[in-house]
């Protein structure tokens, strides 16, 4: 790995075209990524790569007259001090904040380059150029900053909220409703059984722990997210199986008070919060009328909730 104080100008002006290309490239994976749900977004990350081609070409153009046709292989990665990207750009669906912060700190680095290496150099006409070139990066670091603050379109903000609802809501809701419904017969089954708050917390906390892992790779497993633009499968899958465990330990935590008819009375009245929280995330994030979707989770959990009792006391 070589330093930037051993750079020849030759070598200086080659990692250059390099950086420039390859900055070219990630912008245009950029655009491709995010242009069916951000494209007025992608645009502006078309004319990025647009404005890194002209930069390209101006630095061969300089290279063919002072070294010649031949322009050797540098990257950033041959040349200490440069910080290690993350190929964000691989992942699909492509995050827009993440794109935006990468194509931030992006133009910065090459700003930061581009101002050190014309400080060293002797000769004028590179001097000069890579002086250039520092400035017009640092105005598309300027403009990378104001891609990231950017307020999205009205169709923008709608696909936004969908992929958000997609990869977020949706495995949350699903774990909650899993978490809150499923746990209870078991714990309900055991306080009427047991009589003993310990022995019911720890069914709760297995129960909801237990459905927690399994709804979590459940989730993770069923998607990849390239086709249904659910996003990373992983994501979801923790998103998923922290919300069961969540709404198993919601009505699990009371049975920490001794008095075991007290802490039922609790867990019901955290059951009836649970459930409730449940009906109005449908009703807003899943388009469901709020007493359709309060029926629905109500009779459910009743269900549920009726079922541990007779279980219990048989």
């Amino acid at each position: 790995m070589r330093t930037f104080d051993s750079l020849t100008e030759r070598e200086i002006l080659a990692l250059a075209i390099s950086l420039e290309e390859e900055d070219a490239r990630i912008y245009e994976d950029f655009a491709n990524g995010i242009e069916a749900n951000y494209p007025e977004q992608a645009a502006k990350f078309r004319k990025m790569r647009h404005d890194e081609d002209r930069h390209r070409h101006r630095l061969l153009e300089l290279y063919k007259v002072r070294f010649g046709e031949h322009v050797p292989l540098i990257r950033r990665q041959d040349i200490r001090g440069f910080v290690n990207r993350r190929p964000v750009w691989l992942v699909r669906p492509l995050g827009l904040k993440t794109v935006q912060k990468t194509a931030e700190s992006m133009e910065v680095e090459t700003f930061r380059f581009y101002e050190a290496v014309a400080r060293r150099t002797t000769d004028a006409g590179i001097r000069q150029l890579l002086g250039d070139l520092a400035e017009e990066e640092r105005g598309h670091a300027h403009a990378a900053e104001q891609v990231a603050k950017a307020r999205l379109s009205e169709d923008e903000a709608s696909r936004a909220k969908r992929l958000f609802v997609l990869q977020v809501v949706q495995p949350g809701l699903a774990g909650l409703m899993d978490g809150s419904v499923s746990t209870l017969a078991p714990l309900f089954a055991a306080a009427f059984a047991t009589h003993s708050s310990l022995e019911t917390f720890l069914v709760g906390l297995a129960a909801s722990v237990g459905a927690g892992i399994s709804m979590g790779f459940a989730e993770a497993l069923s998607d990849d997210g390239s086709l249904t633009g659910r996003g990373h499968p992983w994501a979801r899958g923790f998103v998923c199986g922290a919300m069961t465990a969540l709404g198993g330990l919601g009505h699990t935590m009371p049975y920490l008070i001794p008095n075991v008819k007290t802490a039922t009375a609790i867990a019901v009245a955290v059951v009836l919060v649970e459930l409730s929280v449940i009906s109005w995330v449908r009703h807003k994030f899943m388009d469901t009328p709020l007493v359709s979707a309060l029926l629905q989770v109500m009779l459910g959990g009743a269900l549920v909730f009726l079922a541990g009792i007779l279980i219990g006391n048989s």
